[in-house]
């Protein structure tokens, strides 16, 4: 009779409204949450807002926004990001720790865009940590990436350089600028092609479509995506398009891989060639080759295939274009390192038509110039996640805490560089400090078990390309623009890139174009062939001029015309300046 009473009382309430039962089950989720962590010593962290957590203080640039916010909290820093606890870190002593010490900390956090695109995260990037990441970067660091396969891509690189050049040239007869941005993601989207694919992919248009793809997945990859945030709330990004803009770009792209794979396959059936070191393999290839004749340790199906290949492509291509943009930006910006590299190169080369593996091999300061790029301008920030609860530096980390090792703000620590926020290359001479992971004060490519593979393949790339605009061109800001004038400003996505592309006017036609690609122009460096002495032209020699693919007319060497030639600054459209 009581349990009846009571029941009729409980049911004469409005507590199944769903207008106070949801507030209700709220207000319950908070308070234990509150009760579970109130005992734990968590790190310091800012203020942060109902819901929404510190998302307000985190602007389009979290590299640098996690490095004020460090400035006041500390190197370790908890930040909550809707529902998803981040632990950002901007000491190279704890990065350490995180990336090479604790075991805990090997795990990535799997983004629904990375699952989507990589086939539930199978990839090497994304992929959960456990037998078939280890196996796949096994295949990875053993099969695709050594020494000697990144040797076997010289040929590769050395004939997509060689086009670059030339059309970099014919702009300059042309007196046209030089789109550097875009040439340079077309250089890097080349070599990567046809290293991984076999060739580079183009719509029956022109267009690159395969490159258009890969852009696109790398923009999504860096959207904010409300179900990473707030697990409840995936609804919303259906809302946004992000969902179905998703959907599109995934099945464009794997729809196009699919095809890739088929066609490697019909091509191995036709030639029946098993030699998986010949050096026209590529990345497909190998992997299909190592498929087929059962020497792997796991199975891969056609979908972890196709995650593995699109995270080598779109992980090296926006790698190397990004580095590959910055250190030009950072020469023209810099005169006088700009100078000193150019001679170190051209003194390597001499008068040889072509730039081998062994020339930049001994062109020590351009190496310095790409690390030093890599310091100051680092391509990302390493993300981990914890897989169980762990203590820290004294501190609580709850499991499933996503962790930022803001590489970026510790490769500028004034406590750690000298002139932190300053472009010289020269700290590097006779230094041991490196990029591969070894030192913690500079890990631009991460460290320990879950860093890139992918290293020695993306710098050699970026070093042969940086040897040929060094000793074909002068570049130089036009219009005696000051050099301390251009534009350095940032943006992320996923990688830090320069600046986002503006809106100007060319003519009577509207162009989307990066401000820093306008601002730069080449001069072909000039070929002089004395008829007397090839080496040595003296004064009242008979000469040739040309570059390397045009021939511009005989002459008869005169001290005008011999300042303009040690100069190397010629303008093929005006001979009159070197005639007699």
């Amino acid at each position: 009779m009581l349990l009846q009473q009571w029941w009729q009382l409980f049911n004469s309430t409005d507590v199944f409204n769903p207008l106070t039962l949801v507030p209700l089950l709220l207000t319950i989720s908070f308070l234990f949450k509150l009760l579970r962590t109130w005992k734990l010593n968590l790190p310091p962290s800012p203020p942060k807002l109902p819901i929404i957590g510190n998302i307000h203080q985190v602007g389009k640039l979290p590299h640098r926004s996690f490095r004020a916010l460090s400035e006041k909290y500390g190197p370790l820093m908890l930040l909550h990001m809707g529902q998803t606890p981040t632990l950002v870190v901007s000491s190279a002593e704890i990065g350490k720790e995180i990336m090479v010490a604790h075991d805990v900390f090997v795990e990535r956090p799997q983004i629904r865009v990375a699952h989507t695109l990589f086939c539930g995260c199978t990839d090497i990037a994304f992929s959960a940590y456990g037998d078939y990441w280890r196996q796949a970067k096994k295949i990875c660091v053993l099969e695709l990436l050594t020494q000697k396969r990144v040797r076997m891509f010289q040929l590769v690189r050395e004939q997509e350089v060689s086009r670059m050049v030339e059309n970099v040239r014919q702009c300059c007869h042309n007196g046209s600028e030089i789109v550097v941005c875009e040439m340079l993601e077309t250089i890097a989207n080349n070599i990567i092609s046809r290293s991984v694919l076999g060739r580079v992919y183009e719509r029956e248009d022109g267009n690159k479509g395969f490159e258009e793809l890969s852009r696109k997945a790398m923009d999504l990859l860096g959207s904010f995506c409300f179900e990473d945030l707030f697990l409840n709330l995936g609804w919303i990004d259906v809302l946004t398009g992000l969902a179905s803009e998703l959907e599109r770009v995934s099945n464009e792209l794997h729809a196009f891989l699919d095809q890739v794979i088929e066609d490697h396959l019909a091509m191995m059936n036709e030639d029946g060639d098993d030699d998986d070191t010949s050096e026209n393999k590529d990345f497909v290839d190998i992997l299909l080759r190592l498929q087929l004749d059962g020497k792997l340790d796991i199975s891969l199906t056609q979908d972890n295939l196709k995650a593995i290949i699109l995270d080598m492509f779109i992980g090296g291509t926006d790698t190397i274009a990004a580095t590959l943009e910055w250190t030009m930006a950072e020469l023209v910006k810099n005169p006088s390192i700009m100078k000193k590299a150019q001679e170190e190169v051209r003194t390597v080369v001499g008068k040889k038509q072509t730039i081998s593996e062994i020339d930049v091999n001994e062109m020590h300061y351009l190496k310095c110039v790409v690390k030093e790029t890599l310091r100051l301008h680092a391509p990302v920030m390493v993300s981990r996640q914890n897989s169980k609860a762990t203590k820290l530096e004294g501190y609580d980390i709850p499991p499933k805490t996503t962790v930022l090792v803001n590489t970026w703000a510790i490769q500028r620590d004034p406590k750690l560089w000298d002139k932190a926020e300053e472009f010289i290359p020269d700290r590097f001479l006779n230094s041991q400090v490196d990029f591969r992971g070894q030192h913690i004060q500079y890990t631009p490519f991460g460290a320990g078990r879950r860093g890139c593979p992918g290293i020695t393949f993306a710098v050699a790339g970026a070093e042969y390309v940086l040897a040929n605009l060094l000793y074909w061109f002068d570049w130089k800001l036009p219009d005696s623009r000051r050099c301390e004038d251009l534009d350095m400003s940032d943006y992320y996505a996923i990688v830090i890139r320069k600046k986002e592309f503006n809106v100007d006017f060319y003519g009577d036609q509207m162009a989307v174009h990066v401000p820093f690609s306008l601002e730069v122009q080449a001069e072909a460096r000039l070929l002089v062939f004395s008829h007397m002495n090839l080496f040595s032209p003296a004064i009242g020699d008979p000469i040739s001029i040309l570059t390397q693919d045009m021939f511009i007319g005989h002459y008869v060497l005169t001290s005008g015309n011999l300042r303009g030639i040690c100069a190397n600054r010629y303008n093929p459209w005006n001979r009159k300046s070197y005639q007699n």
